[in-house]
């Protein structure tokens, strides 16, 4: 079976367990003024358009996008559980979401993460995203970098 993303509500049981799981992974590696995800309830009420990613059925990552304003999307708790990493699944997420801004006309992709997750900084940077300095409410942070990509 092929993978299916779908919009979701960010606060059904199977997209919360992907957003703790998100959540627990991050927390030993940064501290508390360093984490910038969104918990579920945070993430409806800042309207941010949630996706599921499932693999044979089964919820193997989610990724939301934020649309700021007319200037830019922002990507959200973008996860792949471990055990369904090595199949392009978060570039194929990532994709999706570049699709729904474009859609909602919107050709600024950014990003903040994490310095310590290298995996997902490699897809970033091999997908077209660029480093650039805080943007938002993000400020200079030693453990934080932000990306931006440029739709076509």
């Amino acid at each position: 079976m092929p993978l299916i993303i779908t919009q979701e509500r960010p606060d059904t049981t199977e997209a919360m367990l992907l957003i703790d799981e998100l959540t627990a992974a991050l927390e030993p590696f940064y501290p508390p003024e360093s984490r910038h995800g969104y918990s579920a309830e945070k993430l409806v009420r800042e309207n941010v358009a949630f996706f599921v990613a499932r693999y044979d059925g089964e919820p193997a990552g989610c990724g939301g996008v934020l649309l700021a304003g007319s200037e830019y999307a922002e990507v959200k708790r973008m996860y792949v559980r471990p055990q369904y990493r090595g199949r392009g699944i978060a570039g194929q997420i990532l994709n999706h979401l570049e699709g729904y801004s474009r859609a909602h006309g919107l050709t600024v992709m950014r990003l903040e993460t994490g310095i310590y997750q290298t995996e997902a900084i490699g897809l970033y940077q091999k997908l077209g995203y660029k480093r650039i300095s805080p943007f938002g409410a993000y400020r200079d942070d030693p453990v934080s970098m932000c990306f931006e990509k440029r739709l076509e």
